[in-house]
């Protein structure tokens, strides 16, 4: 019986965002299942697109006048299905829960050598009389129009051709998927053989003879890899030894391990304290009912939360189940990896952005071929394609890296609520600091709280002490470091003793003004000013990546008395330097850790105590444990606090709180300097004291009067366009459209322009909507990004962000 795939093609656009039928030819019959990449044919002409099939139907389910009108399904990409039966329902839920377009939820979740990429081929129908046109295209005449580095004159007159209709246009999808190989070398002859074969051989052959001598050993198949070290031979030495048949030489498949090089210790469980242990059994009895509980486990920095979730894992190991954990930041990753690996080994497997695109390509297919048996990594790592899953854990739950800013704009909590009610696993968010959200559904018991105290080394958490700047002021000149922090940090270099730096900014300077006329350099993209960066010596702008060279003369008024204000960590680190000329110190922000393995090199370098000081941004804040470091430093706390954020206040605590758990995490006791204009600010007077559950109460009061999360569900709705005026046209119809249709209880804020109005010459207007129950909030929803796709192919484009972490 005939058989019908239905296939979410890879054009993400609302026409386009259901399954198309086609005809499965009788050959492929049998193979065709859901989960699978495909080619098929789409459209009109000759094109050729990437899709997945996403169910599999008899033909008598059609009609059989419709059934005769299907295209046949073009080529398989796969032999088993990449996405297994969990992984498609859950991209179906995201399309609707994040309002995207499915394809674009299925790309997600595949690494990126699984995304098909479409090539543009010209297909000459006749002879082409330019000789240089025609000398473009291939004995098949075929020229490859995507890989191919083709003038503007040449395009146009191949544009002319293809009207004339002497070319045509085909489009095929390519496999970007590639599996590493390597080559194995095994003798073709016996011992008795090779010994005869050494009297053919001259006596000057001396490879030959060589490679013979070699063979004796290699009865079974090596690594060719291997055997070269150990001899003065070549590839080509064996390769012509297997073409005179003494030897055989044959391709396997290898991974690309990430950690292939690193010595990581074995570790064994430790001895927990009560209050660990009374955390892993609540969580091993929920493994063993198969009970989907969510536990928020709250404790104070270093009170061992890494270890219940390690002895957590290893109960669900234990009953042959999978685990899944995720941590924020791939700053993060190492250190955990690290404690993970050293725990359970090779059933370890590691997905983050900052693996190569084969690393990553073959720690994914380690987890689906089940040769792994837990998962750590960042956000993507949600969508690892484990089955039987026991245990999910969320490191550092209150951290906003877990939001997708772009589309499907998912947040990785949702994401592994949903597999764990799938799998019918518990799972664990931890933190020190836990969201506003979490804290509040564990008051309501919809979450079930465990509490971590007291660090497990029975030390106090550091003591925190405030440095009023406007005092420091009055003092002194201006400077980044106040005269309490710049001696603190002095003893610490006496001692040989570690001290952290955190500065929320990169670069040189926040901006650059002329002290004549006040002229400020902005991006020519975006409404921001551009950020000084000396190791470059460019401007560069942190939204659009523009950059220009640094002003000697402004711009404006001709005057040369250009200066630079604010301080990013390049410019802290230039005065720490002039400060504490003895002092080693390691920059770690964004731009130091822009090269691929740098993060963990940087962090290697300070714990093994070759860096007296790490300055970085907040990227150091969290996660890191270093036995030596007894400072940590603030030197600007009120970042967050000016910003026109619902959440800045909560940030911040956030953050301060996180940064001062580096100190004092062994024997030696630390201290926390936080230096502020702000000293008085509930937020940061709460993080000195570590009070959470003091500043959860208060914080959820303003919450209250203000309507904002977690008393109310909220919703960012943006038009962006380059005309600004069609950008605020298309809010105030959306605006009114709003207020017809949903109920009266919900508030709508705006349409204002964003707070950055312009960012790649692209200008934004936005809603905000607050509500507690709107039952027809996916419909209108819905309804507006239906029409908002008519209109995108002149330029407008409208986005929807459900729950968005920031209005900005």
């Amino acid at each position: 019986m005939a058989k019908i795939a239905q296939v979410i093609v890879d054009v993400p656009t609302m026409q386009t965002n259901r399954p198309y039928s086609y005809l499965i030819p009788d050959s492929l019959t049998d193979a065709v299942q859901p989960g699978m990449r495909v080619a098929v044919p789409f459209g009109q002409g000759h094109r050729e697109v990437g899709g997945m099939v996403v169910a599999v139907n008899d033909a008598d389910t059609l009609d059989e006048t419709f059934s005769g009108k299907l295209k046949p399904l073009g080529a398989l990409l796969d032999l088993a299905p990449v996405l297994n039966e969990e992984l498609l329902a859950l991209s179906d839920w995201m399309a609707q829960h994040t309002f995207a377009f499915r394809i674009s939820t299925i790309q997600t979740m595949l690494p990126a050598a699984l995304k098909t990429k479409s090539h543009k081929f010209l297909v000459a129908d006749a002879s082409i009389d330019d000789p240089q046109l025609a000398s473009l295209f291939d004995d098949q005449r075929r020229l490859d129009f995507t890989a191919a580095s083709l003038t503007d004159e040449q395009t146009d007159a191949l544009a002319k051709l293809q009207q004339r209709q002497i070319i045509h246009a085909e489009y095929q999808v390519a496999d970007r998927a590639r599996v590493k190989t390597a080559t194995w070398v095994k003798s073709s002859l016996s011992t008795t053989e090779i010994e005869t074969a050494r009297k053919d051989v001259r006596p000057n052959a001396i490879k030959q003879l060589r490679v013979l001598t070699r063979l004796m050993d290699l009865q079974e198949a090596r690594p060719l890899q291997d055997v070269l070290a150990d001899e003065r031979l070549t590839r080509a030495d064996f390769t012509a030894a297997a073409k005179k048949g003494w030897a055989e030489l044959s391709e396997r498949e290898v991974y690309r391990d990430p950690y292939a090089d690193h010595q990581i210790a074995k570790t064994a469980p430790l001895t927990l304290q009560p209050d660990q242990q009374s955390a892993v059994n609540a969580i091993t009895d929920a493994i063993d009912a198969h009970d989907p509980k969510t536990f928020l486990l709250q404790g104070v920095t270093g009170s061992g939360k890494t270890e219940v979730y390690l002895q957590s894992i290893a109960a669900a190991l234990a009953q042959h189940k999978t685990a899944l954990m995720l941590v924020p930041e791939i700053a993060l990753t190492p250190q955990m990896v690290n404690r993970v690996k050293g725990r359970f080994g090779h059933q370890v497997a590691v997905l983050h952005s900052g693996l190569s695109a084969g690393e990553k390509y073959d720690e994914w297919r380690r987890i689906e071929r089940h040769e792994a048996a837990v998962v750590v990594g960042a956000r993507s790592a949600a969508f690892a394609p484990l089955t039987n899953i026991g245990l999910i854990v969320m490191d550092e739950e209150h951290e906003t890296s877990y939001k997708q800013e772009d589309n499907p704009r998912y947040h990785a909590r949702d994401v592994l609520l949903w597999r764990a009610q799938r799998h019918h696993a518990p799972v664990v968010l931890g933190s020190a600091t836990p969201s506003l959200e979490s804290r509040a559904r564990a008051e309501r018991h919809v979450y079930t709280r465990l509490a971590l105290p007291h660090r497990i080394n029975q030390q106090p958490l550091p003591p925190v002490k405030i440095i009023d700047m406007r005092e420091q002021l009055k003092a002194h000149t201006e400077s980044n470091f106040s005269t309490p922090l710049l001696e603190a940090l002095k003893v610490r270099l006496e001692r040989h003793e570690q001290s952290v730096l955190m500065l929320n900014r990169r670069g040189f300077s926040s901006f650059v003004m002329c002290r004549d006329c006040g002229f400020v350099l902005k991006c020519p993209n975006c409404d921001i000013s551009l950020v000084l960066h000396m190791d470059s010596h460019t401007m560069k702008c942190h939204y659009c990546g523009h950059e220009e060279p640094i002003p000697r003369i402004c711009p404006n008024c001709h005057s040369k008395r250009i200066s630079y204000y604010g301080s990013g960590t390049e410019k802290v680190a230039a005065e720490l330097n002039s400060l504490l000329p003895d002092a080693r110190i390691i920059r770690m922000d964004v731009d130091t850790t822009r090269r691929k393995g740098m993060h963990e090199k940087l962090l290697n370098s300070f714990g093994q105590h070759k860096a007296d000081i790490l300055l970085g941004t907040q990227m150091i804040a969290k996660g890191l444990d270093y036995p030596d470091v007894t400072l940590v430093g603030v030197l600007n706390a009120d970042t967050a606090l000016g910003l026109p954020d619902f959440r800045s206040s909560e940030r911040t605590f956030q953050l301060l709180t996180q940064v001062s758990g580096r100190a004092g995490r062994a024997d030696k006791p630390g201290e926390v300097l936080i230096q502020t204009f702000n000293p008085d600010h509930y937020a940061i007077q709460l993080a000195k004291t570590q009070d959470y559950e003091r500043f959860f109460r208060v914080e959820m009061g303003i919450r209250h009067m203000g309507n904002y999360p977690p008393y109310f569900f909220t919703a960012l709705i943006t038009a962006s366009d380059k005309d600004e005026g069609v950008a605020a046209k298309k809010m105030f119809e959306l605006s009114d459209q709003l207020k017809q249709t949903l109920s009266p209880d919900t508030i709508i804020l705006g349409p204002t322009p964003r707070p950055i109005a312009r960012i790649k010459n692209r200008y934004y207007y936005q809603i905000v909507l607050k509500y507690k129950r709107e039952p027809k909030l996916q419909s209108v929803l819905d309804g507006i990004l239906d029409d908002a796709q008519r209109e995108q192919r002149n330029g407008l484009q409208v986005a929807i962000d459900m729950e968005p972490q920031s209005f900005i």
